[in-house]
């Protein structure tokens, strides 16, 4: 096995691969947008593609990676790739066996999965039928990008970061292929968009597979077994399927909700949701990969000092780039919803609407990527269990701000209601790990950040300062209200600007005030053995 890269290095290749996804994405739901709208056709989309990623995060990515990594990294480490790699295959078989019956009890039970998922679309005549066509249709993508889930802990613990992260650009790549073939073909835009999403999942099993053949686990179908290590992993991995039911739980709880404010909050709710995942999606989920196998084998080697100094580090880099971008994204959300999706069947109300969603999304930015630099605190030491609490109470209080905001604040009230509950999961589970002695904040943490929240301060400032200045001397570029807003070029070059301004003015307010240092960027390119 090669040296493993530095927490940095690691978090920097998964991070930019996962950037030019979320780049891609923003263009595959630009153009869906353009062609679909925010109307029932998007709603009964938006839907029917949240079934097979509702029971991904299940089956792989919180609950099977949580608990097969660790377990594989350590036989890798003490017994050698010849029994990581029969683990593996046993891994592969039963969980192929569970994913194909599943799949197919759940494609036969579709209709009536529906009626828990959006049970406001039966007051929509034809809506849930229309729904679970294109649900049944997209649905065994679970299987294979569950499969893949199971790829990327094998390459990760070989220290392979870049594939597995480019896995979703080739998927973004394929959705928005399908829907231009449905454009072009004058065929039923949402269908193709629904076939599209199997196809990725097969697109990026096909990707994964030839890495894993490269470095000699290419992953064969043996007899199903239940071997003490596959014991080992579902009793691990349990307790995280349920944490990641509970997340799923909040996410139908807030879907159910939107189905009943009326058509298209589904949508604005989603439109929302994804510019906010751009940072969570990269921050996050860098962070939470790279950090995984790297605590797993300091704390195998007795090695907890280190292992403390890297969940430090983590949350640093966690905050540094998160606080800044909650900050931007709450000042930009109305630029930001008119250059992405105003376009076509989009209107200015969509724009309103979404806008709204976005900047109550934003508070709870920090707190999302905070919650994946801190769960591999726990899942390094085998502790699946403390996360799911934590889970647990940020669910019911969830449901609870949802129940008690939606009559008062409509969709604008889901998404503030995620957010605050997002900040008591992270705070929980800082908590938890603070009490064991896994958390203690070092004196660079706690000299950074304050100087972290004033260099955000300067760059709002200074954004503030030229929103004015766009105002002045070009007028409402974006839309005022329901008012359309100024034409692409004009309003793109605008945005330009204010991203670029806002991002020079914190990295330069950064330097200065010391909440980073120009010697971080060393450890994004320095390979070091641990």
């Amino acid at each position: 096995m090669s040296n493993p890269p530095t927490l940095l290095r690691a978090f920097s290749t998964v991070g930019g691969y996962t950037l030019m996804s979320r780049i891609v994405g923003f263009v595959r739901d630009t153009l869906i947008s353009t062609f679909l709208g925010a109307g029932r056709d998007s709603d009964a989309f938006f839907i029917a593609q949240q079934f097979p990623n509702l029971f991904r995060s299940l089956f792989a990515e919180g609950a099977f990676s949580a608990g097969f990594v660790p377990i594989f990294s350590q036989t890798l480490e003490k017994d050698g790739p010849e029994k990581a790699k029969k683990f593996a295959d046993e891994s592969f078989s039963v969980l192929s066996v569970i994913l194909i019956f599943f799949c197919a009890a759940m494609m036969i039970a579709m209709p009536l999965a529906l009626y828990v998922m959006a049970p406001g679309f039966d007051r929509i005549p034809g809506q849930m039928e229309r729904t679970t066509e294109l649900a049944r249709v997209a649905f065994p993508y679970l299987l294979f990008v569950s499969l893949t889930s199971l790829q990327s802990g094998v390459l990760n613990s070989f220290h392979r970061f870049a594939v597995p992260a480019a896995a979703p650009v080739l998927a973004n790549i394929t959705l928005i292929a399908a829907l231009l073939v449905g454009v072009q073909t004058g065929g039923d835009r949402a269908m193709f968009l629904s076939w599209g999403i199997f196809i990725t999942g097969i697109v990026q099993f096909v990707w994964l597979w030839l890495d894993c053949r490269r470095i000699g686990v290419g992953f064969k179908l043996v007899r199903p077994r239940l071997t003490p290590e596959v014991k080992k992993l579902i009793t691990r991995t349990l307790p995280v399927v349920f944490g990641a039911g509970i997340y799923q739980i909040n996410l139908v709880v807030n879907k159910t909700i939107a189905s009943f404010v009326g058509t298209g909050a589904v949508s604005w709710l989603y439109f929302a949701d994804r510019v906010n995942l751009l940072p969570v999606g990269i921050f996050g989920t860098a962070i939470g990969i790279a950090l995984l196998p790297l605590l797993t084998r300091q704390i195998h080697a007795g090695d907890e000092t280190a292992a403390i100094a890297n969940q430090n580090r983590a949350i640093e880099v966690s905050l540094l780039l998160t606080v800044p971008a909650a900050a931007g994204i709450a000042m930009l959300a109305g630029p930001i919803t008119s250059v992405l999706f105003e376009h076509g069947a989009f209107t200015a109300h969509d724009r309103v609407m979404v806008a709204q969603a976005l900047l109550a999304f934003s508070f709870g930015l920090p707190a999302y990527v905070l919650n994946k630099a801190l769960t591999p605190g726990f899942f390094a030491r085998h502790d699946t269990r403390t996360p799911v609490k934590a889970s647990a109470i940020a669910l019911i209080v969830n449901i609870v701000l949802n129940i008690a905001l939606t009559p008062f604040l409509g969709h604008v009230g889901i998404a503030l209601g995620t957010s605050i509950s997002a900040w008591l999961n992270a705070g929980l589970l800082a908590a938890g790990l603070r009490k064991r002695g896994h958390l203690l904040a070092d004196a660079r943490l706690k000299r950074r950040l304050p100087r972290l929240i004033l260099a955000t301060l300067v760059m709002m400032i200074l954004l503030a300062g030229l929103q004015w200045l766009i105002a002045s001397e070009y007028g409402a570029v974006f839309g005022v209200g329901d008012q359309a807003p100024a034409d692409n070029l004009l309003r793109t070059g605008a945005l330009v600007v204010l991203i670029g301004g806002g991002v020079i003015g914190f990295g330069l307010a950064a330097l200065l005030f010391g909440a980073a240092a120009r010697s971080d960027l060393s450890q994004f390119r320095r390979k070091t053995a641990t």
